[in-house]
């Protein structure tokens, strides 16, 4: 139904302020009102703050997983005073400010106790009275990382730690994050000893229970972007500096002997740093550090910084080089970020301080053109083979083309999944889609890539965009920002074409199916066959999962715990849901995935269901699935005739 709207006279308008106003003898409204405004909080102002603030923590505590903070903030004088607790993450892309973890805040000034009141609609901000006559406040509070994985990842144990300096400071509230400077130090226990991107001002002062480590003053944006790890078992690995900046691989571990890495593998990542500076042509630090954890216990990172980035994957990392492929473009991927992401940034995902807003409308570029060139850079530099990147992508392309999804959920409004979702565990991923601008823009990437070679008779590629787009300022530090439009131009720079029809064709549709033209213009077409990849069965291994997404549709973890089913496939229609536990299969106990497994071959082209025993919510349930086409694998075949452009982009420059 459709409404018009119909002019109104002055005799109606008239009519309309009558019956709005109230009756004669009224007391008013008698309904609820809104509470009163809040106290205001100042906007950000690119100034000065005056003065250094002093950030102290003691990251000692390794029992308790407790980081105790000590923070003197100086003031100009008396009045309110809003600090804040960072909010709105970098490289989270969402609100996400652990603040559910700081606890214990007491601020004095001058030795009295001050109260402060939390504002009660923005609870990441606290309210302060400053007294007359005081210089500085004096703030102590703890930071309570998580001791379970329920409670988020873990960021401290015997033997390492994470320290992120977003999760251990209040800042004022009024200013531009890079004006205000920060002096911090940090105490580590004895025997550690830490990596990070910010500059000491002198040498550790050692104790004999703990080491203090004073760095040089930063601007807080700066110190935000500068994590440390520091470990018991540590090791570090010179990568060389093909341009003007030293790289460094900064390497902690469970055990010292996860620390034993083949030369063959340094050399995989010293062949990154020249691959990555091939590509681009530039650099944006003075020296960057891959912050590596190799860990059961740590929690597992990927996150993006400047000069740095911090990593975490498997403690056999190293020690099983051959065997663990899956996850190998980890690091190129948030190397990468130092160009994408962090140099250039879109426009709309930067902000003046840690508490205004993010907008992520471009996490196809920052992140889906990243999720490419991680893979991409993988392979050039040898950290995986080609034939392990072809796996790779088949996987991705798969999974994509499965992804139904799309028929009501563009791939541009996944952008909005970091807010939405903040990466809980959702009931049905393939129908309510996540974070798809990661890995499906990569395919979006990829057939820009092959249609730039293919329109320019193999002058140009993608290559030339990086180039072009993130190499500018060589040396600079300071944020650039871009648009759709940018984007747009830079693509036309390296071949014209409609290149805004063609993002917005795959940002906007619904497919059916994954954008998979990159394939068959890169000389490959995906198939299904019985038998997983190596790399396949890698990432497997990696994830501790048995993938059948592509046969019957589900996703089998440990102990037989279903962890994800595919929305309308025939697990689905059978009836299953994630979290229930495969208990018999065809009448027989269930042991191990291969149970599964031996159930889809017997099946195929029969005409009885297989037959599976679950427990859900404490009731046994018994299930016929109906699936008789055996197993089913991604792969990429070779298009015969066709020029293998794919090979030619993963090939070292």
């Amino acid at each position: 139904m459709r409404f018009r709207l119909i002019p109104c006279g002055a005799a109606c308008a008239a009519a309309i302020a009558c019956a709005a106003a109230p009756a004669a003898g009224a007391q008013g409204p008698t309904g609820p009102q809104p509470a009163p405004p809040t106290p205001a909080i100042a906007p950000p102002r690119d100034v000065a703050y005056p003065g250094v603030i002093a950030l102290a923590v003691d990251a000692t505590d390794l029992a308790h997983g407790i980081f105790a903070v000590r923070e003197t903030i100086p003031v100009a004088g008396p009045g309110p005073i809003t600090l804040f607790y960072p909010k709105w993450l970098p490289g989270s892309h969402s609100p996400g400010g652990p603040i559910d973890k700081l606890a214990g805040l007491i601020i004095t000034a001058g030795g009295k106790r001050l109260s402060w009141r939390r504002d009660p609609v923005d609870v990441y901000a606290f309210h302060v009275e400053v007294p007359a006559s005081v210089a500085a406040l004096d703030l102590s509070f703890q930071f309570l990382s998580p001791v379970s994985t329920l409670e988020g990842r873990i960021m401290m144990t015997p033997d390492m730690l994470s320290l992120q300096w977003n999760t251990v400071a209040l800042y004022p509230a009024g200013y531009f994050s890079r004006d205000i400077m920060v002096a911090p130090r940090v105490t580590l226990p004895a025997g550690f000893t830490l990596a990070g991107a910010l500059d000491p001002s002198a040498a550790p002062a050692r104790r004999a229970s703990a080491a203090v480590t004073a760095f040089k003053p930063v601007p807080f944006n700066t110190l935000v972007d500068s994590p440390l790890i520091a470990g018991r078992y540590f090791r570090a690995f010179d990568l060389g500096a093909p341009g003007p900046a030293r790289v460094r691989l900064d390497v902690i571990a469970d055990r010292p002997d996860e620390l034993a890495a083949s030369g063959e593998a340094i050399a995989a990542h010293a062949a990154l740093v020249r691959q990555a500076y091939a590509l681009f042509a530039s650099h944006h630090y003075d020296h960057y550090d891959f912050l590596l954890s190799l860990s059961d216990h740590l929690g597992g990172a990927g996150l993006e910084h400047h000069q740095s980035s911090e990593d975490g994957t498997i403690p056999k990392y190293f020690t099983d080089w051959d065997k663990t492929p899956a996850g190998r473009d980890l690091l190129a991927h948030e190397y990468t970020h130092s160009w994408n992401g962090k140099f250039r940034r879109p426009a709309d995902l930067w902000t003046p301080n840690f508490n205004t807003p993010m907008r992520d409308s471009l996490l196809w570029v920052y992140e889906g053109q990243t999720q490419y060139w991680g893979y991409v850079l993988a392979a050039r530099s040898g950290l995986m083979t080609g034939r392990e990147t072809l796996d790779a992508i088949a996987a991705t392309a798969a999974t994509y083309d499965h992804r139904v999804g799309r028929a009501w959920r563009p791939l541009e409004d996944t952008t909005n999944d970091p807010i939405i979702a903040q990466r809980r565990p959702l009931s049905w991923l393939s129908w309510q889609r996540s974070e798809d601008y990661y890995s499906e823009s990569e395919l979006v990437w990829l057939d820009a890539d092959t249609l730039i070679r293919q329109l320019s008779g193999g002058k140009r590629s993608l290559d030339d965009f990086a180039r072009v787009f993130f190499g500018v300022d060589d040396g600079a530090f300071v944020t650039e920002t871009y648009d759709f439009d940018d984007v747009v131009k830079a693509l036309n720079a390296a071949a014209p074409y409609d290149w805004a029809g063609f993002l917005r064709q795959r940002l906007e549709g619904h497919g059916p199916g994954a954008p998979l033209d990159g394939l068959a213009r890169g000389g490959y077409r995906l198939i299904y066959a019985d038998t997983p990849t190596p790399w396949f069965e890698s990432n497997e291994k990696r994830r501790k999962i048995t993938d059948l997404s592509f046969s019957i549709g589900l996703v089998v973890g440990k102990e037989g715990m279903i962890s994800d089913v595919t929305w309308d496939g025939p697990a689905f229609r059978a009836g299953l849901t994630a979290d229930a536990k495969i208990v018999a299969v065809n009448g027989a106990a269930y042991e191990d995935p291969d149970d599964l497994k031996d159930a889809i071959k017997a099946a195929r082209g029969g005409g009885a269901p297989i037959t599976l025993l679950v427990e859900d919510n404490k009731l046994l349930r018994t299930i016929a699935i109906d699936y008789h086409d055996g197993p089913r694998y991604p792969r990429l075949e070779r298009l015969p005739g066709t020029p293998a452009l794919l090979d030619a982009i993963l090939a070292a420059k």
